[in-house]
């Protein structure tokens, strides 16, 4: 069984909480994975050009061309994304996006499998990792776990984080916050997020060896989709 790991966070991988998170998730799931990293890379959104209609293959020329044959032969994913404006950037987002390539006529290459959803944020990650399981479900993927962890903000390191006063230290300290590295939130100092990522990590590679019945977990989340869909017509 193979999983594919997605750090969708701009940062160096040393500097980013998503990519510690999933690297984490992945490294205790006692399964074969890879974890790519979409930093750097040249991934537009969907464009509607429908031309993926007739063989469920985009054509838009970016990176995720060669990345499409990694989704395929995965039979598990693990995502992750920063909370940006309450939801996951727009580089995941974009990636996100193009697997509506798989959709069409009954596309089934994605249904049935299993997914993992990490967010983090300067307040919180629960809105990304939300946000990816919304992309799971759309795909009849199901979400075994989500792992959301309160990453460092922007405003800690900008260079003005100690004077403006709409930036997170003064808003979570007060004024006349002096900024230390202690206070910086990092996911590797919160032992329970960290177990978290590995108790996802174990359940993932436990329901991928019990060799899952994807037909089964289909119409499991078809049945869930089709619920969300009544709740909010």
């Amino acid at each position: 069984m193979k999983i594919l790991g997605i750090s969708g966070s701009p940062r160096k991988e040393q500097q980013s909480g998503v990519y510690k998170l999933v690297s984490t998730v992945l490294e205790n799931s006692g399964c074969d994975w890879e974890l790519i990293s979409l930093r750097g890379r040249s991934i537009a959104g969907c464009i509607a050009c429908l031309g993926c209609v007739k063989d469920n293959v985009c054509k838009v020329e970016d990176d995720c061309r060669w990345l499409r044959d990694k989704i395929v032969a995965a039979d598990a994913y693990v995502i992750g994304a920063p909370n940006y404006y309450s939801g996951i950037n727009a580089l995941t987002h974009a990636f996100l996006e193009r697997w509506f390539q798989f959709r069409h006529q009954e596309g089934n290459t994605l249904w049935g499998k299993l997914g993992v959803a990490v967010g983090v944020g300067g307040s919180s990650g629960k809105m990304p990792a939300d946000d990816i399981e919304k992309f799971f479900l759309y795909n009849f993927i199901e979400t075994v776990a989500k792992v959301a962890g309160q990453g460092s903000a922007s405003c800690f390191t900008c260079g003005f984080g100690e004077t403006c006063k709409v930036g997170l230290p003064i808003m979570l300290y007060g004024e006349g916050v002096r900024i230390t590295p202690e206070m910086i939130p990092a996911v590797s100092r919160q032992p329970a997020v960290m177990q978290a990522a590995a108790d996802a990590g174990q359940l993932l590679g436990q329901r991928l060896r019990q060799g899952h019945d994807r037909a089964r977990v289909t119409e499991k989340m078809k049945q869930t989709m089709m619920a969300k869909l009544k709740e909010s017509a």
